[in-house]
């Protein structure tokens, strides 16, 4: 092997490091729902991972500062809802810290489990979370799928570079 010059200069591992790479990491957007003890609560996730198909299992990072942490830590049972290009208004609602979540305009109902489903979205899935692993600063659930609707109209919506865009083809 050769060394070439444009790998540009190494940077030690950091919070900003981290952070700026994944900022170049075109990632689905999700947004993960919960019955808490005061109301529905939800996040928007873009850590969303299918992790088996037997069987059916995925994972989502949630920080344990969050404020749906509380509630996630506890219940039996989430709700996952992949976002379609047409809702970045309320990806970036259920990104935004302090925002009323479930207040008009959201659409939504109680859904299996009570569960909260989100309308209008591309798939939904309710879950059983069967775990949650201690990763740093967050925690890694691990949710089995228990039933849901893929057939939800549109393109997905995407995050990258600190944005939500569609996918453009």
């Amino acid at each position: 092997m050769t060394a070439t010059s444009d790998l540009g200069t190494p940077q030690l591992a950091s919070p900003d490091l981290l952070r700026s790479v994944f900022r170049r990491h075109a990632a689905g957007v999700a947004v993960i729902t919960a019955r808490g003890d005061a109301g529905p609560v939800g996040f928007t996730a873009t850590s969303l991972t299918s992790v088996s198909a037997e069987p059916p299992l995925l994972s989502f990072g949630i920080s344990t500062g969050a404020s749906s942490w509380p509630a996630i830590s506890t219940v039996d049972h989430i709700g996952v809802h992949i976002l379609g290009d047409h809702q970045s208004e309320l990806a970036a609602t259920f990104a935004k810290s302090g925002a009323d979540r479930f207040g008009a305009p959201t659409a939504w109902r109680e859904g299996p489990e009570g569960v909260p489903v989100l309308d209008d979205v591309l798939a939904w899935l309710v879950c059983r979370i069967v775990g949650r692993v201690p990763a740093g600063d967050h925690r890694i659930v691990l949710a089995e799928v228990a039933l849901g609707d893929p057939t939800g109209p549109g393109s997905p919506l995407l995050y990258h570079q600190g944005r939500f865009n569609g996918l453009r083809d």
